[in-house]
């Protein structure tokens, strides 16, 4: 259990907000799956801070000083959707763990139901589907070298190292055999394309990452967990948004992430068709990104469960993710198999 009420950390935040200790109130935002998000309040100031999660660091999904300092570049380049970097800790003394503070943007985020008091329409969604690919279209074609963003990434061989690295986390975290996870990661190592794009890419794009003006009329304030962001190829990005693109159709276990599925937003085909019609990027292999993006979710969730099963993130939404795991080899092997998305 962590404690929000460390006094070091509680003096080390006074420190640097300039607020008193006795009135900084620090709350957990429930429904997250990976990182902690915390509300920080003091009189008249409102924060947001961000720690990894309990247990065994992986790779670089919880490198909070990296997340800080890509909300610092993107700030830099001029771009606008992103919460203020504000303060990062990197001293592991004073809570355990580095962590960083960025600002505060108010407004609704979508989870994976409908929210409490709204019913939002299909043109509602059929706006958002469009606003959202938009903003991940803008992403991926910003400006790298006078930026200075392409210096987050190495974009030769991105796809060959994700592949090779994902099978990795796979392997290390896998509790049981799931014939279809290991079927994809050798079909994957097998049909790496061989020719790679090169953009900035958020790599967890999805509604519940996106920060809304309101529910009545789509727009988005700010995109948020930017953890996995770097450059590379864009179309990685793409397939991990389409594996997050649940529709209606799809196993029910896999509708736990995105609010995609309700009626009115693009189907997973429309969300290609609309891509490729504002990008210049050969989508010939859409194929190969959707199934790893796929295989990565899967992944994810399988280290999550990883974790539940050793007693490190306790809530018990986590004990069904090995069923997340399962669903996506199966949709991803049916989907190679059939050349369907």
């Amino acid at each position: 259990m962590i404690n929000v009420s460390n006094p070091t950390l509680l003096e080390y935040l006074s420190d640097h907000l300039q607020v008193s200790a006795l009135e900084i109130q620090l709350k957990p935002f429930k429904g997250g799956f990976s990182n902690l998000t915390y509300g920080l309040d003091a009189p008249g100031k409102k924060w947001v801070l961000r720690r990894p999660p309990l247990g065994k660091k992986i790779s670089k999904a919880h490198d909070m000083a990296r997340e800080f300092r890509i909300l610092e570049a993107l700030e830099r380049a001029g771009y606008q959707k992103i919460p203020k970097p504000i303060l990062c800790c990197e001293d592991e003394s004073i809570w355990d763990a580095p962590f960083f503070i960025m600002e505060h943007v108010e407004g609704p985020i979508l989870r994976n139901i409908m929210p409490e008091g709204h019913h939002l329409s299909p043109h509602f969604f059929k706006q958002l589907s469009a606003i959202s690919l938009d903003v991940l279209l803008e992403l991926h074609q910003l400006e790298l070298e006078k930026s200075g963003l392409g210096n987050l990434g190495k974009p030769e061989g991105f796809v060959s190292r994700q592949v090779m690295g994902w099978s990795d986390r796979y392997s290390k975290a896998e509790t049981e055999e799931i014939l279809d996870m290991d079927h994809l990661a050798s079909w994957l190592k097998q049909h790496i394309p061989e020719l790679e794009h090169v953009g900035f890419i958020h790599n967890d794009f999805k509604y519940d990452n996106l920060v809304l003006s309101n529910f009545e009329q789509p727009e988005i304030k700010a995109v948020l967990d930017w953890e996995m962001a770097t450059v590379g190829d864009p179309l990685m990005d793409l397939g991990t948004v389409l594996a997050y693109w649940a529709e209606a159709k799809d196993p029910e276990i896999l509708k736990m992430f995105n609010l995609s599925y309700a009626e009115g937003n693009f189907t997973r085909a429309e969300v290609i068709e609309y891509y490729a019609q504002r990008s210049s990027l050969n989508l010939d292999k859409i194929h190969f990104y959707y199934a790893f993006g796929l295989f990565k979710v899967g992944v994810i969730a399988q280290q999550i469960y990883q974790r539940h099963v050793q007693g490190f993130a306790p809530d018990p939404r986590f004990a069904a993710l090995i069923h997340v795991v399962k669903a996506c080899g199966k949709l991803a092997v049916q989907s190679i198999l059939t050349h369907r998305i």
